[in-house]
């Protein structure tokens, strides 16, 4: 009995490390397969380990029997080996099963995977190599929208800058109200960077490898490679067009202002009013250039409100007080020193005088007048001949012509000292009935209508040519909303008090004397003084840059007959103008330099149209195809063309001319 209980547990023992060894052979094949069946492992080792582990519980109960009758001990542990080896065998069933059925299903992807991955590299080979042999612009390239497909540069280079070409010679409307005006894109310096963009055109598709070239080919053909045009314009000249502009807008606000006149101190107050808002225009004109597209609705002028500065009667002082001082000159070195007229006045007694709510203050000036003047100098004080120029006008017109004599008494004489700046305004002061001036004609609204001081910018324009070939510093200089007769375009000087002002400097070593006269029909304006080792001559040149058309406007008047016209103010064409000076010495020339851009609109043909007999008188205007390039401010006036007999620019309080 003890022999067969020791039997039967060598024979449990081998059983149990047989199937230990088994599990652990499962288990290391198990753990080499996909997660997905490792689960399905670790049940199926639990199941068989409960049943093994029951049947062990059985054996060892036999074993602990006194008698048990075993007549073939293989009898126990042939159904436990049979067990294992049909689930070893299924398992190895199941594995090979799986592994044909994955390498079935990867032979097909692989092989179609492959197939793609050939032929996309062949075709894209293919297509990059046709496209490199081109030597046009691939197919969808657009440059700011304009479609160049297909093109050579030179090609694409024509039709882009014909485009850009035609944009900058097209005037730009802007409007305020009932003022309208253009901008030329060319007198501003508008430049475009269109070598830059077809630089860019061709090299799409060229510039990578073929997979990144392929890409940008694509990406054009889907109409997703559009290229920007850099623009550039000068703005510093176009922030000076747009504030000359501004000085033509109608209800500008007038800046108070102060002249001496007959021992009087003369102070203005200013008006309120708008101004041109210079950085929002320029904005929206760098947009409207900013694109090849074109547009004939004008940009909206855009302004602001505002007030007159204060009148600061402190600092109206500090610059009207002079010390008397006598005139007088040294030889060695030459150096005149011309008389100073004491002026002063009683501030406090100005500052009372303010708080009323006037439109005009005189203040009582003490003068003080000086011993020795410059001209009982001599002549040795301003010997020599600076510059002259000589304008015409007509003597029969003697309204016009007393205007003209009294801006020369003005001037006439004045004396600009070295480093100082003459401003014709203050010189002058408003122009007025009760200051001498008559009525001239002059445009009001765009119509000749008879205004007060008309005529005495011909006196401003003349001193002008004469400051220029004297070779001072021009400070303040503004042309003429009309083109004038009685200088060049480009040569003119006008004036409106309270607004634009034509001033100069004295850049010389010594002083500057002012020689202004009017009679028989010539007014003549020179500059004297002395004559410094290096003295230049100089030449004058205007280029028209464009034209700007002129319009009709068509009057009702009911006292003609129906049917009847009659022109009552004849028009004429505006201009662009650029204007060059060229300096000389000894008949050599030493520079060129542009001296000023200026516009001056068209002038509106006026004609009267009958309608005697007719119940209603309405006002009809009809422009012409082109663009009207009128200008109608309500207190903006315009020097006259004496060959037409068109108006010159009143000098009213509001504006002198």
């Amino acid at each position: 009995m003890k022999k067969i209980k020791t039997e039967t547990n060598k024979y449990c023992k081998k059983i149990f490390f047989m199937i230990k060894f088994k599990i652990m052979e499962k288990r290391g094949k198990k753990m080499e397969k996909a997660k997905v069946k490792k689960e399905n492992s670790k049940k199926q080792n639990k199941e068989l380990s409960k049943e093994i582990e029951k049947k062990f519980n059985v054996i060892k109960e036999i074993s602990k029997e006194e008698e048990p009758e075993i007549d073939n001990i293989e009898e126990i542990a042939d159904p436990n080996e049979t067990k294992f080896k049909q689930i070893k065998t299924k398992n190895k069933e199941i594995k090979k099963m799986k592994e044909a059925n994955k390498k079935k299903k990867w032979i097909p992807a692989t092989i179609i995977t492959s197939s793609i991955i050939v032929i996309a590299l062949i075709f894209s080979t293919i297509f990059a190599l046709l496209n490199m042999n081109k030597d046009t612009i691939v197919k969808g390239v657009k440059i700011e929208g304009i479609d160049i497909s297909n093109l050579s540069s030179d090609e694409a280079k024509n039709k882009i800058e014909t485009i850009y070409k035609e944009k900058t010679e097209k005037e730009i409307p802007i409007k305020y109200e009932d003022y309208e005006t253009t901008i030329n894109p060319t007198i501003i310096e508008t430049k475009y960077e269109t070598e830059e963009a077809i630089k860019e055109a061709k090299s799409i598709g060229r510039k990578g490898n073929i997979f990144q070239n392929n890409y940008e080919i694509i990406q054009a053909m889907l109409g997703k490679k559009d290229i920007d045009i850099k623009m550039q314009i000068n703005e510093e000249v176009a922030k000076k067009t747009i504030e000359d502009i501004g000085t033509n807008l109608p209800g500008i606000v007038v800046e108070s202002g102060y002249y001496i006149e007959d021992n009087k101190l003369i102070i203005t107050k200013g008006q309120s009013g708008i101004k041109i808002d210079t950085d929002q225009l320029l904005e929206r004109l760098k947009r409207e250039l900013d694109t090849p597209k074109t547009t004939e609705e004008p940009i909206k002028i855009p302004v602001t409100q505002k007030e007159p500065e204060p009148i600061d009667i402190d600092k109206i002082h500090t610059e009207v007080y002079k010390e008397v001082k006598d005139a007088y000159y040294t030889k060695d070195p030459f150096t005149i020193y011309p008389e100073v007229q004491g002026v002063d006045f009683d501030v406090e007694a100005a500052k009372k005088m303010l708080e009323e709510d006037k439109e005009q203050y005189i203040i009582d000036l003490i003068i003080t007048e000086p011993k020795i003047t410059t001209n009982q100098i001599g002549t040795e004080a301003f010997p020599d001949q600076l510059g002259t120029f000589k304008t015409t006008y007509d003597g029969g017109d003697t309204d016009r012509t007393t205007n003209l004599q009294l801006a020369c008494q003005k001037i006439n004489g004045k004396v600009i000292l070295a480093g100082e700046t003459f401003s014709y305004n203050q010189t002058l002061g408003p122009r007025s009935a009760a200051t001498g001036y008559k009525n001239a004609k002059v445009y009001s609204a765009g119509q000749v209508v008879d205004g007060i001081g008309g005529g005495i910018c011909q006196i401003s324009s003349t001193l002008y040519n004469a400051v220029l070939r004297a070779n001072l510093q021009i400070v303040e200089r503004k042309n003429h909303q009309f083109v004038t007769s009685y200088v060049e375009a480009g040569m003119d000087a006008t004036v409106v008090y309270g607004s634009t002002d034509f001033k100069f400097k004295n850049t010389r070593k010594y002083p500057v004397k002012i020689v202004a006269s009017a009679k028989n029909g010539i007014a003549t304006v020179s500059l004297y003084g002395i004559k410094e080792e290096k003295e230049y001559t100089f030449s004058f040149r205007t280029v028209t840059v464009s034209t700007i058309p002129t319009s009709t406007r068509y009057i009702e008047d009911p006292t003609l007959p129906v049917g009847t016209e009659k022109v009552k103010q004849k028009g004429a064409n505006g201009r662009k103008t650029e204007t060059y000076m060229t300096k000389m010495l000894d008949g050599k020339v030493v520079s060129t330099t542009l001296l000023s851009r200026d516009t001056y609109d068209a002038m509106q043909k006026i004609i009267l149209k009958g309608t005697k007999g007719q119940t209603k008188s309405n006002t009809q205007t009809q422009t012409n195809p082109q663009p009207v390039q009128t200008q109608e401010p309500v207190q903006q006036t315009q020097e006259p063309s004496q060959e037409t007999q068109t108006p010159e620019q009143p000098t009213t309080e509001e504006q002198t001319q």
